[in-house]
Parts: C-alpha cells; structure tokens; sequence
C-alpha cells in the first residue's frame, strides 16, 4: 500500500533501485541533485537536467512534460552522494507560479511496479522552482522524504541555496531554461491521465496519511526565540556546520548558502529546515590538496569516493586527516540499520560525532512533529464526520447515528495506533544509535558522569579547542528516556542566563529557595570547569562578580584551585572595577582589528578568551554597570569576551524595559528540568535538563587540578 507522505514525513525503502514518477498538470522540466551529508552541491557537475542528463545511478528525462518516470540506482550513486533531490522547474512561457495550477504529484516506485510512497505538492503559491522530494542515506539505510521547498526566484535561488556560488548558480540555471526542449505531443489518452493522476493523489491522500505519512506541525526557517513572556528560548542546539546546522553545524545550533538575490528567499515548508548560511566564496587557484579526493565523473570509470576534509578547513600540516567512519553493516531483511558511533561526515571523529547528534535532534524532532500531526488530522476528521452525522436529523433519531459515531472513533483510533506504531520504530531506531553515540562522546560532549571524565582520557589539556560544548539534554514527553545532548557551538556566539529563580515549572516550585539559588551557581561553575578543561592551557581566563558574597560555597573549588584570574569581586567597588577591565579589553581588541594591527595591542591586554560569571544581578550594580554589562554582552563575543550570569528575571526586572534586550540576548537555561526551550521549527517545547556532575564526586576538583597543573607548566 502507498504510503501517502506530507511535508517533512520520510518513509524507509526497502529497494535501492526505484522508480521516481512525476505528474503534473502542466509541463515541467524535472532535475536531480546529487548532495553531501548536508545536502551542499560540490558543483554544477552535481545537477542532472536536459543538457546534461547523466549522474552516476541514473538519467533524466531530456523532454518538457507533465510526466516523467525515471529510474534511479541507488548502489551506484556513490559514497560521496548522501541526499538525492527531485527538482521540479516551470519552463519560460508556461505557467508564470506553480499555484496557477493544480499541484504536481510525485511518488517512489518499484521498477515498473507498486509505489512505494507519494506526496502531493500542496501549498504552493509564487514558487516558479521546488525540491519535491529526496533520496537521503542513513546509517547504511535510504529513505525518501517529502520536502516541497519552493523558491519564488527560481532554479538560480534553489541552486544558491544548495550551496553553489551566486555567479555558478545563476550560470546553470540559465543553461538549464535554454536547453529546455520542447514538450512532446502527448496523446489525449495520455493528456488525460496525466490530469487525472494528481487528483486522484490528492483525494486519497487522507485515507492514508497514518501509513507513516504523518502531517507535520507548521515551521519556520530557523530557530526563533519565544517571548520572554511565556518563559520559552529558542532551542540552540547546534547546528552543523556543514549546513551551518555548520550546523549543523553541527555544524551548530549553530550554519548553508543564501539566495542569489535580495529576493531569492525561498518559501518555508512545514517541517524543514531552510539553511541562511552565506556561501563562502570560490578558492583562489591553488595545488590539488593530497588529502581530498576528487570524486570521478559520473560517466567515468572510478566512482567518486567520499571525502572527510571540512569543506571550510585546510590542512595545516603534512599529517593526512583521521580515517572515515565506521560504516554501518548492510541489514539484513526486515531488520532496522544498525547504528555506529561517528555515522556522519566531518574531518575528524569529534566533528563526525557532532554531525551525528545533530541528526538524531532533527529525526526526533520530525518523527514527533510526524506523529502530533497524524493525532491532530485524526481528531479534525473524527470532529467532522460526527458533525456531519449529528446535523442529520434522520440519524438523531435513529439508530444509524450511533453506528456512524462509532464507525468515526474507530477510524480515528486505527489512524492514531498507524502513526504511533510509525513513531515507536522510529525512537527504537533512535534509542539504539543513542546507546551507541554516548559512550563515543568526547569529554568536551561527554556528561559528567562518563568514563571518559574519570578513566584517564580527558588526564591532559588538549592541543586543540573543541567544536562544541554540551549544556545538558534534551527530550520530549513521547519518550522522556530518549535524551539528545544539547550542544553548543564554539566560541560562545551568545551569553548563557541561568535563571536561579522560580520560574513557574514544576520542579523549581517544588524546590527550596536556596537550594535553587546554589543548584544555578553550582551549575554555572561546572560549565566554567568544562569549557576550562576541554581548551587548550591558557586558552581561557574567568573572572567572577560575587557582590554579596552568597555563591562562595559554589565558588570555592575555582579559588581553591588558582584557575580565577583574580579573586570574586564583592560589593560596588569590585564590579566596576570587574566591568571596566573587561569593557576596555573589548574596547582596545576591537580597535586593533578594525585597524588590522592586533599585535599592537597593550602588552598588559589580554589576548585569551574571557568568561565572566555574574552572580545574584543586580545586587552591587548601578546604571553604570548595567549599562557596561549590557556592552559586555553585545560586544563581547565578537572579541573573546563570553557572559554567564545567574540570575532571578523576575529580580532583574526590577530594571524595567532596559535590562529586557539583555535578557532575549542570552540562552536562559534552568538549573532544574523545564520545558522552556521553544522550538518554533517544528512547534515543541523542549525539555532542558542540565548535566550536573554526580553528587559526592570528585569529576570537578580533579579536573580543576589538571587544568592547575596545566597552566603552571606553561609558565616561563
């Protein structure tokens, strides 16, 4: 049975050899894209259309028509190739926007066969260019996913964004419309069950939209920060950095190319997840790199094979670049992919394992958006066929009624348990690669409680500073055991608030106010600990603001150690002298990098990176101070001077609207779970629960004594 998908749903294909079928009611010209992990274009050479129609594993159709079937060999593609994308483009002098017309249907097929899952591109209104679907690899395993991304500037708007140069993109867009032939005749039998074809899709659509074609819940491009009012954050997660989402990021939350023009912005599907990433631009000339393989033409004997080199980092020494991931063992029939640590592309495992994390949020949060999307259409239609069913008089007052509402819940109930069966594989799937991702972790991703923090391997400072930092964990209500750790790109981008306030969930209220209080500054100094212990010695300075004294119980193991640059500054007088240090810091860094001289910097400026700890604002601060302090968070940043306060808002707010900019700047994070990470892509409330070393453990006193070590050896 055809599985009929809605914007954002995947489904599994069992075949890697399948036929993609287009109708429409109009002609168009239809094009693949042959992507990385990411879905980045290495070149024009990686599009598929009339004028040069061959990839590896498949050719398209060279005419302009309202049909196309094709077949694509999904073993033949490549390694290099992990998203094959289904471009759908109006020829000049057609139709001048996709919702002039009906919307085209496009499905995944066996050879000659069944269909295996289609989808109706609704929605569509400007758009002249739209991915309708793709082909991704996952863990060794491919799926086809629904993604009707259109762009109302066209086929030079969509290939910008896929990451080709503006002046590249618009050049094979127009090659594209001039190599665009003709529509050949059609015979009216033809004609007509091309006009009838997507029709028929639309119309059976809903009957069958539980068979893991679950709607998805509207979304925006990126992520958005709720209202401070409602107490709701964008979730930051990371965003790779290939599509950043990075980065991706990973690459991190947080990453992909612009539009050609100011208005190639394309229109946002529900579901996906639009990249704003300027694409870097071209290499000057240089000497092939030895490290990088260039993939093989698709008509040429060798397959390409993939490159782990990052796409935005050159080699800095002779050394070649860590071995590719693990791959995944083919499954066998009927058995889900096996998952394997590192499963994702990237230049080094970390990046890899970076990459991968940021892939399991993005598979939870779709299949959860898939499955609230399935109950929501199932309650709509069981709402509207009792309607019909009370409206009828005949049946209020017979017996026919009650038989209809009947016959209404019980559809309703197969929908919900269709889709809940759907979603139970997909977290199966993701709990399995869970336990095999979280011990592969690094220290600078790894929770607290890991070997990797207490069997040796984190013994030494690294040479190099990390990707990421890990805040906590995320979940969501369906499967609060399924936990994605929450990372955070560096250098900080932003300042982190940690609210030791309580805020309105329920395990603040629950909680006694000091122990609130210390559970935030106690959580503030072990991130403090972490991003010391996972940089480089000397990488880092901390300084702290404690003008009444209450964090010094949390405090202590930093003084203790030596790692403050000075002691906690207390009363006034310690936090404008704190405050005017690190503003002229930034005010010199930024003056010397505007003038292109930053080794004129004074010698007693400091050139590491700088985190300051702010506890218990505002105690201690005039308008002064606030005013510097906002500076701090604007500015800092930029120039290697990060923000982590601990702090009550509803206190803070004792400075009206002018503290309130500072406030929507910062991550607020909560030292207990709560569900105030607003993700406005897909529509969740995440969970935040933070990692907090074990209680009674000695992880942050040896670390701190390490990170000690470290810095007296680097010492003259």
């Amino acid at each position: 049975m055809t599985a009929e998908l809605v914007r954002g749903q995947n489904h599994p294909l069992s075949r890697s050899r399948v036929e993609i079928r287009v109708s429409a009611h109009t002609p168009v010209l239809a094009l693949v894209s042959a992507g990385d992990d990411a879905g980045r274009l290495p070149g024009p050479e990686a599009v598929a259309h009339p004028g040069a129609r061959a990839l590896a594993g498949l050719e398209v159709p060279g005419e302009l028509s309202g049909r196309h079937r094709f077949t694509v060999d999904l073993d033949s593609v490549g390694p290099a190739v992990h998203r094959v994308g289904l471009v759908l483009v109006l020829p000049p002098g057609g139709p001048a926007r996709f919702g002039a017309v009906p919307a085209p249907y496009v499905a995944v097929a066996e050879p000659e066969g069944a269909e295996i899952a289609g989808y109706t591109l609704a929605g569509l209104d400007s758009e002249t260019a739209v991915v309708a679907l793709e082909l991704y690899r996952r863990q060794g395993a491919w799926k086809v996913r629904a993604v009707g991304q259109g762009y109302a500037a066209g086929l030079g708007a969509l290939l910008a964004d896929a990451g080709l140069p503006g002046p590249a993109a618009v050049a094979l867009a127009a090659q594209v419309m001039a190599t665009a032939p003709p529509e050949p005749a059609a015979s009216a039998p033809a004609a007509a069950e091309s006009a009838v074809a997507p029709a028929t899709a639309v119309t059976s659509a809903p009957a069958t939209a539980a068979e893991g074609a679950t709607p998805t819940a509207p979304a925006p491009a990126a992520h958005a920060e709720a209202a401070p009012a409602a107490s709701s954050e964008a979730v930051m997660p990371v965003a790779p950095e290939a599509a950043a989402p990075a980065a991706p990021a990973p690459a991190v939350p947080a990453e992909g190319a612009v539009p050609a023009s100011a208005e190639a912005t394309p229109t946002v599907p529900q579901g996906v997840r639009v990249s704003r990433e300027v694409p870097p631009a071209p290499p000057a000339a240089q000497p092939p790199d030895p490290y990088v393989e260039v993939p093989g033409s698709a008509s040429g004997d060798a397959p390409p094979t993939i490159s782990y080199a990052h796409p935005r980092r050159r080699p800095t020494s002779a050394e070649p670049p860590e071995p590719g991931p693990q791959r995944a063992q083919a499954p066998g029939p009927g058995e889900p992919p096996r998952p394997v640590a590192g499963d994702a592309a990237g230049w080094s495992m970390e990046e890899r394992l970076y990459n991968q994390v940021w892939g399991m949020f993005e598979d939870l949060a779709r299949t959860v958006s898939a499955y609230r999307g399935a109950v929501e259409f199932a309650d709509a239609r069981m709402d509207r066929e009792l309607g019909e069913a009370l409206s009828d008089p005949r049946q209020r007052l017979g017996g026919s009624g009650d038989a209809a509402r009947d016959a209404a819940r019980e559809r309703r109930d197969e929908l919900v348990d269709r889709a809940r069966a759907v979603l139970d594989r997909d977290l199966a799937q993701l709990v399995a690669e869970t336990e095999v991702v979280e011990p592969a972790l690094p220290a600078p991703y790894a929770r607290w409680d890991s070997p990797v923090w207490h069997d040796g391997r984190a013994a030494a400072l690294p040479e190099e500073s990390p990707l990421a930092l890990r805040l906590g964990d995320l979940h969501l209500p369906e499967r609060p055991d399924l936990r994605i750790p929450m990372l955070m790109r560096l250098p900080l981008e932003r300042g982190i608030w940690i609210d030791n306030g309580r805020t309105g969930s329920e395990a603040a209220m629950a909680m006694d106010t000091d122990r609130l209080r210390m559970a935030a500054m106690d959580m503030a100094v072990a991130h403090a600990v972490r991003l010391l212990a996972v940089h480089p010695g000397g990488r880092y300075a901390v300084h702290a603001i404690d003008a009444a004294g209450a964090g010094a119980a949390s405090l202590a193991p930093l003084v203790r150690s030596g790692v403050l640059a000075e002691p906690p500054a207390a009363g006034p007088g310690g936090v404008t002298r704190t405050l005017a240090a690190l503003t002229r810091r930034v005010d010199l860094v930024q003056m010397a990098l505007r003038a292109g001289a930053p080794e004129d910097l004074p010698p007693d400026v400091d050139t590491a990176g700088q985190l300051l700890i702010v506890h218990d604002f505002p105690h201690g601060f005039d308008d002064r101070a606030v005013t510097q302090l906002r500076y701090l968070a604007d500015e800092g940043p930029a120039v290697g001077v990060h923000l982590l306060m601990v702090a009550d808002r509803d206190e803070a707010s004792a400075y009206g609207p002018l503290l309130d900019p500072l406030w929507r700047s910062l991550m607020r994070l909560s030292p207990v779970p709560d569900s105030h990470l607003a993700d406005p892509w897909v529509g969740h409330q995440w969970t935040f629960e933070p990692d907090l070393p074990p209680r009674g453990s000695q992880v942050l006193d040896r670390a701190l004594d390490r990170i000690a070590a470290a810095r007296r050896g680097s010492r003259p």
